[in-house]
């Protein structure tokens, strides 16, 4: 699985490394990059997307859902 999902609520480096290791810890599978300036979390691995919202959620962000392509 390769996706993008919009998170808002990050303010700062500190909030997109929250985010990272919340999403990491919940799925070890998966593999993190989240850009605070944009609200993405771009995550590559096996898991799902349940577990990605629970995650961010519980480190008190909000998910917004997969972020649209590039282009569309």
């Amino acid at each position: 699985m390769k996706a993008t999902y919009r998170i808002d609520g990050m303010t700062c480096q500190g909030c997109a490394r929250s985010v990272t290791r919340a999403i990491e810890r919940a799925v070890p599978t998966l593999k993190a990059s989240v850009d605070h300036v944009h609200g993405t979390a771009a995550v590559e691995g096996e898991g799902d997307e349940a577990a990605i919202r629970r995650a961010v959620e519980t480190a008190g962000f909000v998910f917004k859902g997969q972020a649209a392509p590039a282009g569309s």
